[in-house]
């Protein structure tokens, strides 16, 4: 669970994490101990997923904890406006966004949003829009064959050209030299400042 979606959200923890029983009794602990011991046939992807949704639980539990220091995109995601519009790019980061349509789509005036939005987030919409987007792209440069025109469509590029542009300028590396290994913004930090473009738990 690495990359600059995930990691934006495992660099918020601090080195060690300690939840004890009376704060998190999750229903995932006696399943996945049942499971290690099994020996049968797709006992390993089982035990994945169930590591995976024990992960999540933890991190909603930590973060829920006054002492956690949880990104500020993901203490907004509780806000029922900035959590809407942080859903809504999060879920399509293609659709060609404007302020404007994310306010209708919250339920809110544009000078509403683009205030709430910052004041919970720390930047406005189309900052973070954008540092999603790259952040997306980046993960998909590592982890898949896709060529540099199908990352832009996928993450709302009109071009291979200007999703480069975009890519240089905030980590300092091209798409391919990201791609060879060589990238340069290992981080994690985004136009935001806080990991402002972390993705979902």
């Amino acid at each position: 669970m690495r990359g600059e979606i995930h990691g934006r959200l495992l660099d918020a923890l601090p080195p060690l994490v300690t939840l004890p029983a009376e704060v998190w009794d999750c229903p995932l602990t006696p399943l996945l101990a049942e499971e290690i011991v099994r020996d049968e046939p797709g006992q390993e992807v089982v035990l994945d997923r169930l590591l995976d949704l024990l992960l999540i639980s933890a991190l909603r539990v930590w973060f829920s904890r006054p002492e956690a220091a949880a990104p500020a995109w993901y203490r907004a995601l509780a806000d029922p406006v900035v959590g809407r519009a942080l859903r809504l790019l999060q879920d399509d980061p293609a659709h060609p966004w404007t302020v404007a349509a994310l306010a209708v789509k919250a339920g809110v005036s544009r000078a509403a949003l683009a205030r709430r939005f910052r004041d919970l987030v720390g930047e406005p919409p189309m900052s973070y829009l954008t540092g999603w987007r790259l952040a997306l792209a980046a993960d998909r440069l590592r982890d898949t064959d896709l060529t540099l025109d199908a990352i832009a469509r996928h993450v709302g590029y009109g071009s291979a050209f200007a999703l480069s542009t975009a890519f240089k300028r905030v980590y300092g590396v091209s798409p391919q030299e990201h791609r060879a290994g060589r990238g340069g913004h290992g981080g994690h930090e985004g136009p935001g400042g806080d990991g402002g473009y972390g993705g979902r738990p």
